[in-house]
């Protein structure tokens, strides 16, 4: 089984690139930076291959996907894990670039890396295959200053239902995870304390990463015949449920 996973160089790609490799499958791990992807590689004891991409570019991703299936014969998962917080600041004080930035790698890139997968997918012999989605906590309700962030979560999520809707004839599964404060690098500020909904700094709980790959290795190894749709893994005591 080979699977595609990209923002593969750090935090929760890393931890289901290398949980994958675990229990058998080949990862093709992406990412802008190569050093980091390398180094991901050797902690999966040879089983993956490393593509450095970045995913806004429409070559380098179709390039990505030629080189997964050069060298294992098909794509059986898409983990579309790639993108970026951005700027933590009001409304007002975000730039149009500031803006573009997030947009460009959490909506655009993941499309982009969906519509090669589905393509992939749809050609290879067995057909099919499935895409899971990074959304997010933000994907149902925003943080303060986090407009681009949520936005494009948001949109992730329309972008999950209608790969889910177009890919049925064709085999082709998508389903979505939901992550909050799973601890990586990203979310290193959450311990130290982040803004809540009324103003206040506070510190708030997080969770092992692993859990996360576990979710999304469960998720990837269902039949194609069954789909998780939507799955929300999060630090059990995190402000969500009441968040505001």
């Amino acid at each position: 089984m080979v699977a595609v996973v990209t923002g593969a160089g750090s935090g929760v790609g890393r931890a289901v690139a290398l949980e994958l490799a675990a229990h058998g499958w080949r990862p093709v791990l992406a990412g802008r930076r190569a050093e980091p992807l390398h180094e991901t590689a050797a902690l999966a004891a040879g089983r993956a291959l490393v593509v450095p991409t970045d995913v806004t570019d429409p070559a380098a991703v179709d390039a990505l996907f030629a080189a997964a299936a050069d060298r294992f014969g098909r794509i059986d998962l898409l983990f579309n894990n790639a993108g970026t917080f951005g700027a933590s600041v009001p409304v007002e004080e975000l730039a149009y670039e500031q803006w573009r930035a997030v947009v460009d790698l959490n909506l655009t890139g993941a499309f982009l890396c969906a519509q090669a997968a589905f393509r992939a997918m749809k050609e290879q012999r067995p057909q099919g295959g499935r895409i899971v989605n990074n959304g997010s906590i933000s994907a149902h309700v925003p943080r303060p200053h986090s407009i681009a962030y949520t936005a494009t979560k948001h949109a992730v999520t329309g972008l999950t239902k209608a790969l889910s809707l177009d890919g049925r004839p064709y085999r082709i599964a998508c389903g979505q995870i939901d992550i909050g404060n799973a601890a990586t690098d990203m979310t290193a500020a959450m311990s130290a304390g982040v803004r809540q909904a009324d103003g206040r700094i506070a510190a708030e709980p997080t969770m092992d990463v692993a859990d996360v790959a576990r979710t999304v290795r469960h998720m990837a190894e269902l039949p194609l015949e069954a789909n998780v749709q939507f799955a929300t893994v999060m630090a059990t005591a995190m402000p969500y449920i009441g968040r505001g």
